[in-house]
């Protein structure tokens, strides 16, 4: 339990790190907004062709007596637009990652010289390429669990009763976990980190990592809010694996 409000505790000295540093804070907002923009326009198109894709993926329906054709391409619509929206604010982290790696990298080295006795940060000493190279790795893998997750989670939530109460909240507590891998690789892959140790390293903490990335997943199913939120969810991560350095 005190590792699950430290973890809390992270993602608001975060927030409150950001709050102090307007600059970083400015820095960190245009990713996001671009991101924002790209999801925005992918989710439109979802919503207008929803029913052409699955009249397309339907033909077997064509010869069914009306209204049963109607319903079930309805249902399947609402169900794709529903499934679209899911794996947007799964993957939301990790895109806009990829579009401000070398944003949320000054974010989070900045973060630790704050932070450092002697005002340095760890570098890993790569180019600049070799780092979003691996940064854009480590996230589609990290998307691809996500995404299988999300599947099944999405698929339990068919079911009586635990598909309405406990499935809701498993859904932003595994969203959770992935927000937190997703974020701590900034600061760890600086640090020469692989993704292997990396979630190795993790899963010696999981109440730590719910702690921080839970109350997180529920605030990104606001619209917008992930927006605001990221840059102060970067520098709160890059605190975070501070400790889990320490320890």
């Amino acid at each position: 339990m005190r590792d699950l409000a430290n973890g809390f505790g992270y993602l608001v000295r975060g927030q409150r790190w950001v709050a102090t540093h307007r600059r970083s804070l400015g820095m960190g907002l245009v990713p996001g907004v671009i991101a924002l923009v790209l999801y925005l326009a992918a989710l439109i198109a979802l919503v207008v062709f929803a029913g052409d894709i699955v009249d397309w993926a339907t033909p077997f329906a064509d010869t069914w007596a009306s209204p049963w054709p109607g319903l079930l391409r309805g249902f399947l619509a609402v169900l794709l637009i529903v499934l679209g929206l899911l794996l947007s604010v799964i993957t939301f982290t990790a895109v806009t990652l990829a579009i401000g790696q070398p944003f949320y990298e000054a974010l989070s080295e900045q973060v630790d010289r704050s932070q450092s006795p002697d005002g340095t940060a760890p570098e890993s000493g790569l180019p600049f390429w070799r780092e979003l190279w691996i940064s854009v790795r480590d996230s589609l893998r990290i998307v691809v669990r996500a995404a299988l997750w999300g599947v099944l989670l999405f698929a339990a939530g068919f079911l009586p009763v635990v598909g309405q109460t406990v499935v809701p909240v498993l859904v932003v507590c595994v969203t959770g976990y992935f927000l937190t891998q997703e974020l701590t690789s900034v600061a760890m892959q600086r640090r020469g980190v692989a993704l292997r140790e990396q979630l190795a390293i993790l899963r010696t903490r999981r109440m730590l990592v719910w702690g921080f990335g839970t109350p997180l997943a529920a605030a990104f199913l606001i619209p917008f809010v992930a927006v605001f939120l990221m840059p102060g969810a970067v520098a709160g991560a890059t605190l975070l694996v501070r400790d889990l350095g320490g320890a």
